[in-house]
């Protein structure tokens, strides 16, 4: 397999130019604050229950387990939207399948460092990926640059966006999770686990369309569309193919309402023609290994936004080295990849 295809996330290039400041990330939990936005009500029946749960330095995919043990059922039967970090105090949703079990003293659970905050019936699992947003509030502490000039690329991208690069959470500890993928998809390393396998997955994924990224970055055209483009609609999953690009699409693209999107690969024909297609393919020979792999994995082919935009975005001075930004990104994207448009993370 070819290790080429692999781009290490902080040689990504930016849209940007270089950015303005360093700054530490996450020097305390409480400087990376998430709020998951589910985006519906909760239905009042069933046998599922939705828990809003609060979490500090917890892992999302040990909290279900936890939770599992603690309710009495299987793994399966508990549910969640999106993986959050753990050096964090994340707010997100899971749920519980209690099938006719009594409801614990949800208030009092053993689990250090979880809060229940919520508890509602509903009528059905909670499904990967169901949320609205994410809400961030985080805090870069130590900063160091010229502030007029932080704040006119803050302004810069609410305006244009970010890259909506995979942020290195899904590539693991010291990213070690691609090279892993390799060896599970080769046969070198045997996972029966299906949540760790399916962590692999998704790390192989993720390398794949961050270098069709990439090349669309440092091509210039990662926020407009090509002819053969296939675009999503800004909030949505849905897309369709546009083959010619008419005046109307592209004051679409434009104004934010519609993205150019990448590859999340898997069986079946890509969806792009034309151009579009073309600087795909240019990138993909570098990862030709990767994608019969991944197709034989079972994987169906995807789409992914190349261009996130932040919405409700605000920064104050906390502390002359210490700035406070809060920002709302649409569910699976990242909000270090928006702020390392804005600063070299310090360890």
């Amino acid at each position: 397999m070819q290790p080429d295809c692999i781009i290490p996330w902080e040689a990504l290039p930016r849209a940007h130019g270089e950015p303005p400041a360093t700054a530490r990330l996450r020097a305390w939990p409480e400087d990376f604050v998430v709020d998951e936005v589910l985006g519906f009500e909760p239905a009042g029946r069933g046998q599922h229950v939705l828990l809003r749960v609060r979490k500090r330095g917890v892992n999302t995919q040990w909290l279900a387990r936890e939770l599992a043990r603690c309710c009495g059922v299987a793994p399966v039967a508990v549910g969640f939207s999106g993986l959050k970090d753990r050096n964090a105090v994340t707010t997100q949703w899971l749920s519980v399948d209690l099938a006719g079990r009594p409801e614990p003293e949800w208030a009092g659970l053993p689990i250090p460092g979880v809060e229940v905050l919520a508890a509602h019936r509903h009528d059905r699992k909670l499904r990967r990926g169901a949320h609205r947003a994410n809400r961030f509030e985080l805090l870069l502490r130590g900063v160091r640059g010229e502030p007029a000039a932080l704040e006119a690329r803050l302004g810069r991208l609410r305006e244009a966006g970010a890259p909506n690069y995979f942020g290195e959470q899904r590539f693991g500890a010291e990213g070690a999770n691609p090279a892993k993928a390799l060896e599970m998809l080769t046969g070198g390393r045997r996972v029966r686990d299906r949540g760790e396998r399916g962590i692999y997955l998704s790390a192989a994924r993720a390398v794949v369309f961050n270098r069709v990224l990439a090349a669309r970055v440092v091509a210039g055209n990662w926020d407009r569309a090509l002819p053969g483009e296939v675009l999503m609609i800004d909030g949505r999953h849905s897309r369709f193919l546009a083959e010619d690009l008419t005046r109307e699409i592209a004051a679409r693209v434009g104004a934010g309402e519609l993205h150019p999107t990448g590859p999340l690969w898997g069986r079946g024909e890509a969806e792009t023609r034309g151009e579009a297609r073309r600087q795909e393919e240019a990138e993909l020979v570098a990862c030709a290994a990767w994608l019969p792999a991944l197709e034989s994995a079972g994987l169906e082919q995807d789409r992914r936004a190349l261009r996130v935009l932040p919405r409700e975005m605000t920064w104050e001075w906390a502390a002359p080295d210490e700035l406070r930004v809060g920002l709302t990104l649409a569910a699976g994207a990242y909000a270090t990849a928006v702020l390392r448009e804005v600063a070299e993370y310090l360890a």
